[in-house]
This record gives structure tokens, sequence and C-alpha cells, in this order.
């Protein structure tokens, strides 16, 4: 089924893009959250009137990714975490712990767009972290797992 997208999709486009995607994913997510709207001629027509408006949102959020990629990298994150002799964590540094972090620092960011390799890390040392912003865009952030004393 073909649909318009009102709002960016994660995984799926931009604003303004035309996408063919499922039946059931077009009429119970997409179109039920006001994500999108069916691919009709009306619809295409508002659109196209809406373009100019659309092509200046995607500007500024561009604009605005690489203002937070260049934050984003100058960041280092450090996490004090109870392991074992080898370095082996009691537990794990996940995306919701760094994502938590960032939000103390005033980051404002959705959790599905921070990329831990192996999706958690479970010994002590330094990472980086991907984050996705805004289309290709990503940030690398410097992660420092050191273990707890005493």
């Amino acid at each position: 089924m073909k649909i318009i997208l009102n709002q960016d999709v994660l995984n799926l486009g931009e604003e303004g893009d035309i996408c063919d995607v499922a039946k059931g994913y077009a009429r119970n997510y997409l179109i039920a959250q006001k994500l999108a709207v069916s691919y009709t001629k009306q619809n295409l027509v508002t659109m196209k009137s809406k373009s100019a408006s659309i092509d200046a949102r995607k500007e500024d959020k561009r604009r605005d990714a690489l203002g937070l990629k260049e934050k984003l990298e100058e960041e280092e994150l450090k996490f004090m975490m109870s392991s074992g002799e080898s370095g082996k964590l009691f537990g794990s540094v996940t995306s919701a712990l760094i994502h938590e972090e960032l939000e103390k620092r005033g980051y404002t960011l959705e959790r599905k767009k921070i990329e831990i390799p192996d999706n958690h890390i479970r010994f002590t040392g330094e990472y980086s972290v991907k984050i996705k912003l805004y289309g290709k865009q990503e940030a690398h952030v410097k992660v420092l797992v050191e273990p707890e004393k005493g």
C-alpha cells in the first residue's frame, strides 16, 4: 500500500516521502497514529503544496543535527560499575543507562537511536557508542567503564 508520510518515521522515511508498506502496517499503525496518510491524488496535491515548508524543516533538522553532533562528540561518559577480577561487569551498561546520563547533561534523544556494540557493554574499558541523529548523520560518544573501588 502506498502512503505519504506526515512525520519522520525511523527506518522508513522522512516527512513528505512516498513509501510502499504492508497494508496492515499502514492501516493499523502509520495512519492510525497520524504518521502518514494514504496515497491519493488529493493527499498528494496537499503534500506538494506544503513541500516548501517541509524542505525548510528538513534543512533546520540537518543543521540542528550537525550542531548536536559536534557537542556529543566532545562528551565523555564515565560509568563506575562493580566488576570481577577479570574486568567482567556484574551487570552491563545499556542504552538506557547511556540515555539517562545524556539526559542529565541536557540532551534530549530517543533511546532507540543509541547503538551500543553487541547491544550492551559487559567489560570495563573504553568504548565508542554510535548515536543516530538525522538522516545519515551520526555521532560517536566515548564511554569509559571503570571498576568501582572498594
